[in-house]
């Protein structure tokens, strides 16, 4: 693929995407363009033949996909001093921002563009992301062009915008909350005799391996967990233990309040 793409503010998120690009052969290295203020972040992408500017303008100018990777406070000020660059007949945009509706974007670039908003994980950093995206075109070709540029960093999931906030809350903040409830299991598992390192292989592999066993077979959760619930067994005493305690309360409690702080 010959198309030219621009990722503006590269930060952490944008490295990760800029990576899988690379990786995938989504295009070639001189295609795209990157800008930050501290340039120097990305030598390593310069010596690859990336092209890394302090200069927004310019990467618009020389790109067809323009992925805006700025925090939402200031994403609508940058593209309104580009306004003038965007061409509908050319350029495809692409928002990362939380929160910030394809309206928004439309009015501060222009209405005729095709917007995506997308929402990729951290775990776009081992290509293992799911990125939500919803888009205000339904164009065949358009749609496919910005799924190949996601496919570099895992999964994708198109969805109706008004879901985009639920999606940052279970895909993207949802991280943080399996990532909780992994060290728990591993202080669970140091206070019943293994090493921090041991526990954490354990219990990293048993996430994974569970994980694989839903994707792969297709299974709801209560299928696999009742294979491991025998009778009078220590994992159902174990789970009703954690219920009585309001495991799935907290979490369930968790995520809609993450929701609620999105929708303010």
């Amino acid at each position: 693929m010959d198309k030219k793409v621009a990722i503006i503010g590269c930060g952490n998120l944008g490295i990760a995407i800029l990576k899988g690009l690379l990786d995938s052969k989504y295009t070639a290295a001189e295609n795209i363009t990157v800008t930050r203020r501290n340039v120097e972040a990305l030598s390593e992408f310069s010596r690859e033949g990336v092209v890394v500017t302090t200069d927004n303008r310019s990467a618009v100018k020389n790109a067809d996909l323009i992925l805006v990777a700025l925090k939402p406070h200031n994403i609508l000020t940058v593209l309104q001093d580009l306004k003038q660059e965007f061409d509908p007949n050319r350029h495809i945009l692409i928002s990362l921002a939380t929160g910030i509706s394809i309206a928004q974007l439309g009015e501060a670039s222009s209405t005729e563009l095709s917007i995506f908003r997308a929402m990729p994980n951290t775990a776009a950093f081992v290509k293992e992301s799911l990125t939500c995206i919803c888009a205000n075109t339904d164009n065949r070709q358009t749609l496919e062009t910005v799924r190949q540029l996601f496919d570099g960093i895992g999964e994708i999931q198109f969805i109706e915008e008004e879901l985009m906030e639920a999606a940052t809350v279970l895909g993207a903040c949802g991280i943080a909350y399996v990532l909780r409830f992994m060290r728990a299991m591993v202080q669970g598992g140091i206070q019943i005799g293994f090493s921090s390192k041991v526990a954490s292989f354990i219990v990293n592999q048993t996430v994974n391996g569970a994980s694989r066993l839903l994707i792969e077979k297709r299974a709801h959760p209560e299928e696999e967990i009742d294979k491991v619930t025998t009778p009078k067994g220590c994992t159902i005493e174990g789970l009703n233990e954690m219920e009585h305690n309001g495991f799935s309360s907290a979490l369930i409690k968790g995520i809609v309040t993450s929701f609620e702080k999105i929708e303010k």
